[in-house]
């Protein structure tokens, strides 16, 4: 239910953090209280997302390096470009362009792989391409940020540092570390395999929906803007994930899933790492947040056409071999 219907309930866990005080009339807001501590639950979520891979799917990326590796050259070559071209459009807004560029450096969302399995693509790729885009990600997003604050008053090569060691200590080494421990552990695998799942989940969208309460005000003054510009960066990233995968000759389920890993980013990432890279620039955090609501709506709407089309296709094949059997 949480994962076949996560955008409902991502809209209803940020209108619970939205309205908070209306509804409950006491002087507390466990949303904006969770802040200072973001941080630390998305490291958790890491350990428990690599405590749930399997191992065949890591000796995947092995195996199948030349198709991963292209797929996630896209990922990282697609949307880090259509991010900073649409950033450009807000220039006399610094930290919402550095929010867009966060949108576009991060690596792939895990919901892309629940998304790959409605869209009837290659489930075991989309997972082969998420574990490698978020495993090269301290190398690839600290060069990507670097380049968007260059010039400017932040200092990029302490940017690029922080970055580096934020993205080591709260992704990969979680990881890492989950899956090791996961395959050394049968009863803490079947465990994580039991509450794993909705414990990363209910974790992500904890952390879009505090940081969402945290810049309502701010979100209704640049909504409309906002939300243009990052529906352009994910349909886009969406449709050269799939002309990307024709050019590379994938077949249609390699490529659903690579569309997908390409248009859908880890916001909850993104939103973290914004929150702790720049604090007192909130604003900074607000497009990886709300990129979730767009790249969730759009990447359930893509794999529900294809699921439909899929099972359309089989209907018709049917049809037609029970038509020359008769």
């Amino acid at each position: 239910m949480l994962q076949r219907f996560l955008l409902f309930w991502l809209i209803l866990l940020s209108a619970v953090a939205v309205f908070w005080d209306q509804l409950i009339p006491f002087d507390f807001h466990p949303f904006h209280a969770s802040k200072p501590y973001l941080s630390y639950l998305f490291a958790l979520t890491m350990f428990v997302i690599g405590a749930l891979l399997p191992a065949d799917e890591v000796r995947e990326v092995f195996r199948r390096w030349h198709t991963v590796l292209s797929g996630t050259f896209v990922q990282y070559t697609v949307m880090p470009g259509l991010a900073y071209l649409m950033s450009l459009f807000f220039l006399n807004n610094p930290e919402l362009r550095i929010g867009i560029i966060l949108v576009g450096c991060v690596p792939g969302a895990m919901a892309s792989n629940v998304l790959t399995l409605a869209a009837r693509g290659n489930v075991s790729y989309s997972v082969c391409l998420t574990t490698t885009a978020t495993l090269l990600s301290p190398l690839i997003v600290p060069l990507f940020l670097y380049l968007a604050v260059a010039g400017t008053d932040i200092d990029a090569v302490q940017l690029a540092i922080d970055t580096f060691v934020k993205l080591l200590l709260q992704v990969v080494i979680p990881v890492i570390a989950g899956h090791l421990l996961a395959r050394k552990n049968q009863r803490f695998s079947r465990f994580m395999q039991l509450i794993g799942p909705t414990f990363a989940n209910l974790s992500i969208l904890w952390i879009i929906a505090t940081i969402i309460s945290l810049n309502q005000n701010r979100l209704q003054q640049v909504f409309l803007s906002l939300a243009a510009a990052l529906l352009v960066i994910n349909i886009l990233g969406y449709l050269f994930g799939y002309l990307a995968g024709a050019v590379v000759k994938l077949d249609e389920a390699k490529r659903r899933a690579l569309t997908l890993e390409v248009g859908m980013q880890n916001a909850g990432l993104g939103a973290v790492l914004a929150s702790d890279l720049f604090p007192g620039k909130e604003l900074i955090a607000l497009p990886p947040a709300l990129y979730m609501f767009g790249c969730m709506l759009t990447g359930t709407i893509l794999a529900q056409v294809w699921s439909r089309k899929q099972k359309f296709k089989e209907t018709a094949e049917d049809q037609s071999e029970e038509t020359l059997s008769t």
